[in-house]
C-alpha cells in the first residue's frame, strides 16, 4: 500500500528551505525514507549548532536545508575556496554529473572515432568495441557498405595477433543451420550443424562461423549481437581487428540495434592524420545535430544494403562543370549510381564526371606542369596552394563543400600535390577523404541523409 507525502522547495542563496513534496513509497520502503529523513534532520542540526546564522525555525514537516558549501554545512570544504573556484568546482562536477546523465539516456551513444592509418596501420576509421562477457575490447573498422560484423577469433589462420578469446566469454554462442541468421547469411554452408561463410572483403578471402555474443559501444549493450568469427583469411585487405558492418543488411549493426537506435546514426570522420579518437560515431536519434541540410536515401534494388543519393552536380570554383546527367544516373539493372561510403578512401567518377572534373581543375591551374602518381593523373612538383579551387559536391537538397584538406593528397617524396580522386568505370563513389571534417547523417526511417561541415580533427 502507497503512502502519499508532500514537499515543497524554497530556495535562497546557500539556505534552501524545503516542505515535503508528493511522492509515493511502499510500505516496505518507509523505514529508509524515515531513516534518511532523520539524517538530514540530525545534519541540519548540527550546522545549526555550530554557526550563528544557520539558527532556523523548523516545524512540523518544514526542515532547513543548506548547500553542500554553505557555513551551515558539515561537508563544505576544508579549505577556504575563493568564488571563482566555487564556481569552476561546481562546473567540474556538474560536467561528471552530465556525463551519468547523459549515459542514462536510452536510445544514444557516443563513440570516439580514430584514423586506423595512424593507430593500427590501415586505411580505415576505426571505433572501440567491446565484445564478450568479460568484455574484450577491439578497434574495429567502420564500414557503411559491409553489413555484418567480422571479427579474427582465437585460432585463426592469417589473422594478427588481436584475436578474439571467445572460450573466456561466458555468453558466446556459435549458431547452428537452424538459426534464421544462417539464411540471412550469403554463401552459408553447413559441416554438421554449425553455420558457416565464405566471404570476400576487398581483396581478401574469408572463412568464418556465425555467432553471437554481446557487443558493446559506449554505454550501450546489444545483446546477443550476430557476427563472424573468423576462422581462416587470405589477403592483406582486412582490417586487423575487424569490421563493423553500417550498411543497411539484415546483420548490420542497424538491423540488429533498431529498437535501441531506431536506424539511425552519423558520423564525423577525422584527417586520416589526426593521431588521436577525435572524430565520433553517434548513434540513435537523440543528440544528432538540428541544423543540417538533408539529400534524399536512394535504394539501388542490385545493391540493397549501400547508401545511395542524387548527386546532380560538381563545382570546380564557382564553376558548375559540364558534366551528363547519365553519368551521374540510378540504375537498377547494374547497380550503377552514387553511393557514400566510408570504407573507400579517395572518391572515384565514372569516366565522363571524372574527367570533366579533372579537366576543369587543371584549366584553373593554369600553366603548372601535370604529372602523374600512381593511380593519380593529375600531380604537381611546383607549390600549388595559392592557385587551388574550391570545390563542392552538389546532391539534391544539400552540398559537401570541400577544403584543399578533402581532395589534395601529398607525398612525402619530392613534394608531389595530386588531386585525390580517380575514374571508376560504373560507380560512383563519395570516400571518406571527401568526407572528413563533416557531419554525415543517416536517417533510415525518413529515409535521407544528412550532410553539414564540422571540424572534428
Amino acid at each position: 500500500m502507497s503512502k502519499t507525502f508532500y514537499f515543497c522547495i524554497y530556495i535562497q542563496p546557500y539556505h534552501l528551505t524545503f516542505a515535503i513534496l508528493h511522492f509515493s513509497a511502499m510500505d516496505h520502503l518507509q523505514p529508509l525514507l524515515l531513516v534518511l529523513l532523520l539524517t538530514i534532520i540530525s545534519t541540519s542540526t548540527h550546522a545549526i549548532n555550530n554557526h550563528p546564522s544557520c539558527n532556523t525555525n523548523d516545524q512540523d514537516s518544514t526542515l532547513s536545508v543548506f548547500h553542500v558549501s554553505s557555513p551551515c554545512s558539515p561537508f563544505r570544504p576544508k579549505t577556504h575556496l575563493s568564488w571563482a573556484e566555487t564556481v569552476l568546482q561546481m562546473q567540474a562536477d556538474d560536467q561528471t554529473r552530465l556525463s551519468y546523465l547523459s549515459s542514462l539516456v536510452a536510445g544514444r551513444s557516443f563513440v570516439p572515432i580514430g584514423s586506423g592509418r595512424q593507430i593500427v596501420q590501415s586505411p580505415t576509421y576505426i571505433v572501440k568495441a567491446k565484445i564478450g562477457t568479460p568484455a574484450q575490447t577491439f578497434l574495429m573498422a567502420l564500414d557503411t557498405s559491409a553489413d555484418m560484423a567480422m571479427l579474427p577469433c582465437s585460432g585463426c589462420v592469417g589473422c594478427g595477433s588481436s584475436a578474439f578469446a571467445f572460450a573466456k566469454s561466458t555468453t558466446f554462442a556459435s549458431l547452428n543451420c537452424g538459426a534464421a541468421q544462417c539464411k540471412q547469411v550469403q554463401n552459408s554452408e553447413c559441416l554438421g550443424k554449425t553455420c558457416l561463410m565464405n566471404m570476400t572483403y576487398g581483396a581478401s578471402s574469408i572463412a568464418a562461423n556465425l555467432a553471437q555474443d554481446n557487443l558493446t559501444l559506449a554505454t550501450d549493450s546489444v545483446v546477443g549481437y550476430s557476427f563472424g568469427c573468423i576462422s581462416k583469411a587470405v589477403g592483406g585487405t582486412l582490417p586487423p581487428q575487424g569490421v563493423l558492418g553500417l550498411g543497411r543488411g539484415p546483420l548490420s549493426l542497424l538491423s540488429q540495434s533498431k529498437s535501441l537506435y531506431k536506424s539511425t546514426f552519423s558520423y564525423c570522420l577525422p584527417s586520416f592524420k589526426s593521431p588521436n579518437f577525435s572524430g565520433t560515431l553517434r548513434l540513435g536519434p537523440n543528440g544528432q545535430p538540428k541544423n543540417i541540410k538533408y539529400t534524399p536515401l536512394l535504394t539501388n534494388p542490385r545493391r540493397p544494403s549501400l547508401y545511395y543519393v542524387k548527386l546532380v552536380g560538381i563545382k570546380v570554383g564557382p564553376k558548375l562543370v559540364n558534366i551528363p546527367s547519365s553519368a551521374f544516373a540510378l540504375n537498377p539493372n547494374n547497380g550503377a549510381g552514387t553511393i557514400i561510403d566510408s570504407g573507400t578512401v579517395f572518391t572515384r567518377l565514372v569516366t565522363p564526371a571524372y574527367t570533366a572534373v579533372r579537366d576543369e581543375f587543371r584549366r584553373r591551374m593554369g600553366k603548372n606542369v601535370v604529372s602523374s602518381l600512381g593511380g593519380f593523373d593529375t600531380c604537381y612538383k611546383v607549390p600549388i596552394t595559392k592557385q587551388v579551387p574550391t570545390m563542392t559536391l552538389m546532391f539534391e537538397g544539400a552540398e559537401l563543400s570541400m577544403k584543399q584538406e578533402n581532395f589534395l593528397i601529398y607525398s612525402s617524396a619530392g613534394g608531389i600535390t595530386c588531386l585525390a580522386m580517380s575514374e571508376s568505370p560504373s560507380l560512383n563513389v563519395i570516400a571518406n577523404m571527401q568526407q572528413q571534417n563533416h557531419r554525415i547523417l543517416f536517417d533510415l526511417p525518413n529515409s535521407r541523409i544528412g550532410i553539414s561541415a564540422e571540424r572534428c580533427s
